[in-house]
């Protein structure tokens, strides 16, 4: 079991003795059903990512920025659910079998998947290889349990920890790809809502193609949109507050989880010359620019605080309320 499994583990335990200190999340005994994912574990990718071994062998995509866009679809084994298994206490793993890069484009993938129904795209963040983004984007969606296809993009990232100015440039890189990905997606007929979780550096990514699309389709393309869920935004406050105002409708689709005591996002603030990061504001602050906000402070229980929206319960059922306010 990899270290990260193992502090994730730990993480949801402090969170659920921690329940009692969540009012502010909403907290709530909703059951939900069982997770698409978890009876079909196929994870459809789209990565700008430089393949390696051919996308077809570990560690499949690397930090290299590739000529174009791959598609595939992973594999994915989910963690071994027995009564005296390592998941039964919150510590087992995700792991991927194998993946298979495809011919064609976004659009080709989705029919291949067939049938309808919404469809969730993770984005990850900083210092993230393809392997940890694509298990993230499975916790991910069996966390919320969500009904439909579940995709991940992946950018080019070269997971260390002094690399985040190449980190942020080839987020920025593959805005143009990421937008052809949402296209696709609302242009899929037979589809329901496109639902987006973005989380860190990777929602820098998301706003900046959900303005290119705003620009391509106009207001109308807010109705294929359900949820944007910003986990942690890493984004300067300037920069959200400008683009906010030039996506019209698609604003009010927007909910941001933050923390003033996410202390990633406290050094991203100090490198980018002292300015606060979205997901580290004040609730007030950025419930000014008419956006939705979770404020998750009291639910960390933990040093960093940084990835919330996969090791608290509760953080994870505001996201699941989110989608099911917005599904077709």
């Amino acid at each position: 079991m990899s270290r990260r499994a193992l502090l994730r583990g730990l993480a949801s335990v402090g969170s659920m003795l921690a329940l009692g200190g969540c009012a502010g999340l909403g907290a709530t005994a909703t059951r939900f059903d069982a997770s698409s994912f978890s009876g079909d574990p196929t994870l459809l990718v789209a990565t700008t990512r430089k393949a390696v071994n051919g996308g077809r062998a570990k560690p499949w995509f690397g930090p290299e920025r590739a000529s174009a866009m791959t598609v595939a679809r992973a594999k994915l084994v989910p963690p071994d659910d027995g009564r005296l298994s390592l998941a039964a206490v919150g510590l087992g793993d995700w792991r991927i079998d194998e993946v298979e890069p495809m011919s064609g484009e976004v659009s080709d993938l989705l029919a291949q998947a067939g049938g309808g129904g919404d469809v969730l795209i993770y984005v990850h963040g900083f210092k993230q290889t393809f392997e940890t983004a694509a298990l993230d984007a499975a916790r991910l969606s069996d966390g919320i349990k969500f009904r439909g296809r579940t995709m991940v993009f992946s950018w080019p990232s070269k997971a260390g920890l002094f690399d985040y100015v190449y980190d942020r440039e080839s987020a920025m890189w593959s805005r143009d790809d990421f937008e052809s990905v949402l296209h696709s997606v609302v242009a899929t007929p037979g589809l329901g809502r496109m639902h987006i979780v973005a989380h860190s550096m990777g929602t820098m990514l998301t706003l900046e193609s959900l303005r290119q699309l705003h620009v391509r389709y106009g207001d109308g393309v807010a109705n294929s949109i359900g949820s944007v869920v910003f986990a942690a935004p890493d984004i300067d406050m300037d920069v959200f507050s400008s683009t906010i105002n030039r996506i019209g409708p698609l604003a009010g689709k927007i909910t941001v989880i933050a923390a003033t005591n996410d202390r990633a996002l406290a050094l991203s603030g100090r490198i980018a010359g002292g300015m606060t990061r979205v997901g580290a504001a004040e609730k007030a602050t950025i419930e000014r620019l008419g956006v939705r906000v979770i404020d998750a402070s009291d639910a960390g229980w933990g040093i960093i605080n940084h990835d919330l929206f996969l090791s608290n319960a509760e953080v994870q059922r505001v996201i699941r309320r989110s989608i099911d306010a917005t599904a077709a």
